[in-house]
């Protein structure tokens, strides 16, 4: 009888665990690198928490904002997700993710947990009050440089590199390889489609502005957007033929060291991944990491906008699986150093940026401080079609033969219609 009664509390006992079943769906962008370290932690906090099952599922960086985007239209988005701020806001301030629960992260209040992080960090995920996500890292761009193709044409690139914008497209001249008009070998090109983020900056050194402080008026300072435009005209295959935005994103090939491009534009977490795909070339020595170049005659020192990617949780999740996701985004990010030294992912906590692991990390000190002189990526309701907008005029000047002042007309006139849906 004891024995029938045991068995029968243990069957009563599994019932209730699996009752209690709670199921998290988790979607985030594809990383080769990132993939294992937060499998890991899937099967440590599933252990820790045999309620628990999550499933995490990936996408392309350049997709997951449409998916993401359809999923919640039909109200089937995921329980956590992770996407890049500018096209996270919308969902902050229309209500679609919940504010994080403090008692999952065992914390009193916000102010406690802004503590953590470094100064401004959690800001543009601070909306009415509350704070909406929990940064998984924040990323600047600066310039990766194949070393032995400057030697090549008698540069020395610990001295040539190119530090103003003016000099990029020289050094890039000499870099170039052609076949025709077909471009075998790139000095350098742009982060295409990301204007926003490398373009925005580049105006902004000028005194140019997106919207006006008193946000009445959209594209400030014509002469400003004006000779960045002038600029990639000159660089597109109407110009000097230097790059283009048909080409294959010169980030993509850097790693391979394969003789089609020189320098590109891209994140610490570069790192990582030349390491992953060509450790012969990670291990040569023959790559370096240079600061954001700034216009000659430039007004303000403004390097490369930075952004964030930060978790965050469905609205409509019940509240309970609100608990438990933020529970377990709160674990994964409680492991900053193997972020850096797995992924070449900077999460801004405090405890991270004084440690010794990531003050003796490569070239992280070249990001830290163009950091510094940066900003946020703006952060708009209507971020993305901003961004889309100035694509359509610099793509416009590069591939057609629309003028710099055609395009900087129509685009004048797009945001301005778009700033008033804005406020």
């Amino acid at each position: 009888m004891k024995k029938f009664l045991l068995i029968l509390m243990l069957v009563f006992f599994t019932f209730l665990v699996y009752a209690a079943q709670i199921e998290l769906v988790f979607w985030t962008h594809e990383d080769p690198n990132r993939t294992p370290l937060e499998e890991k932690y899937i099967q440590e906090f599933e252990k820790m928490y045999p309620n628990v099952k999550i499933t995490r599922v990936t996408y392309p960086s350049k997709k997951i904002s449409e998916v993401i985007l359809t999923a919640f239209a039909a109200s089937k988005g995921p329980d956590i997700f992770n996407m890049e701020i500018q096209n996270e806001y919308p969902y902050i301030v229309n209500g679609r993710v919940a504010p994080i629960d403090l008692e999952a992260l065992d914390l009193k209040s916000f102010e406690e947990l802004k503590k953590e992080y470094v100064e401004g960090a959690l800001d543009p995920v601070t909306y009415d009050g509350e704070i909406y996500g929990l940064p998984l890292e924040l990323t600047n761009w600066a310039v990766f440089v194949n070393k032995k193709y400057f030697r090549e044409v008698g540069l020395d690139p610990d001295k040539d590199y190119p530090k103003t914008w003016e000099e990029m497209m020289e050094v890039s001249e000499k870099l170039v390889i052609r076949d025709g008009e077909i471009l075998k070998r790139r000095g350098f090109d742009f982060r295409y489609p990301y204007y926003l983020t490398f373009f925005l900056p580049m105006v902004e050194q000028l005194g140019g502005k997106l919207i006006s402080d008193d946000k009445k008026t959209a594209i400030v300072n014509d002469d400003a957007w004006l000779k960045v435009l002038k600029y990639m005209k000159e660089w597109g295959p109407n110009g000097k033929n230097l790059g283009s935005p048909t080409y294959t994103n010169a980030r993509k090939l850097f790693n391979k060291d394969n003789n089609t491009v020189t320098m590109c534009l891209s994140g610490l977490y570069q790192i990582d991944r030349i390491r992953a795909d060509n450790p012969e070339f990670y291990e040569s020595g023959e790559w370096m990491i240079i600061p954001f170049p700034v216009f000659e005659d430039a007004v303000n020192d403004v390097r490369c906008n930075y952004y964030g990617h930060y978790y965050m949780v469905n609205a409509q999740s019940s509240k309970e699986k609100q608990y438990w996701a933020w529970k377990f985004i709160s674990f994964m990010l409680s492991h900053p150093e193997d972020y850096l030294l797995n992924v070449g992912l900077v999460q801004p906590k405090i405890s991270l940026i004084n440690s010794e692991v990531f003050k003796n990390y490569p070239y992280a000190d070249v990001f830290i401080k163009d950091m510094e002189k940066s900003h946020s990526v703006p952060l708009l309701i209507n971020g993305p079609q901003f961004n889309q907008l100035i694509r359509e005029a610099v793509e416009s000047v590069m591939l057609t033969d629309t003028t710099p002042e055609e395009a900087l007309k129509i685009l004048k006139e797009k945001a301005n219609e778009l700033l008033k849906e804005e406020w």
